[in-house]
């Protein structure tokens, strides 16, 4: 089987699905204000399998502190529930038939540093995943330059080049995290 080729547009692309990963996470964390991007990280066990939270029902904004989950499976209801429950995101939602209303309570002190925890947490598994990337790209270099398909100088100037494709990566990542620790820690 031949060497993959190197490609940089590739490793980039795939470092800025990481990014597109926080930022839709970030997305979820509460900053005192209904939403139903709130509920996007919420995956439910449902028919055997890990499905995202819209998959299985629909989440609307009834009330500025309010969010209604209207499951369309009446069998799901319970899977829904718990999902929300364990969301890490702190709400109890409350079960009218197939609708789970949220109220959303006051965020307090702790409760805001909590969602820091998160946002750090959700930040952390993207710079490593862009790491992953880099290191999948250094490997593609090192086989290829071992084969001789590639002299030493194309290998350091095509790895300094995936390094600062990772630097601009977790650059971006920390932006992103410290705007949205503001916007929570904002009150």
């Amino acid at each position: 089987m031949p060497a993959s080729p190197f490609d940089l547009d590739d490793i980039k692309r795939r470092m800025n699905g990481a990014i597109a990963s926080l930022k839709s996470d970030l997305a979820g964390l509460r900053t005192g204000r209904a939403s139903t991007n709130l509920l996007d990280p919420v995956h439910v066990t449902a028919y055997g399998a890990e499905m995202p939270l819209n998959q299985v029902a629909t989440v609307s904004v009834p009330e500025a502190r309010m969010l209604s989950v209207q499951v369309w499976d009446r069998s799901m209801v319970g899977a829904v529930e718990k999902a929300i429950r364990e969301s890490n995101l702190g709400l109890n939602p409350i079960t009218e038939g197939q609708l789970l209303r949220i109220p959303l309570p006051e965020l307090n002190a702790d409760r805001r540093k909590e969602l820091v925890k998160v946002a750090h947490k959700y930040a952390e598994q993207q710079r490593v995943a862009v790491r992953h990337v880099r290191r999948d790209g250094l490997d593609v270099l090192k086989k290829q330059e071992k084969d001789g398909d590639l002299g030493q100088d194309e290998h350091d100037k095509l790895a300094d080049q995936v390094q600062k494709a990772t630097d601009a990566a977790v650059e971006e990542i920390d932006q992103a995290l410290a705007a949205k620790e503001k916007d929570i820690l904002q009150v």
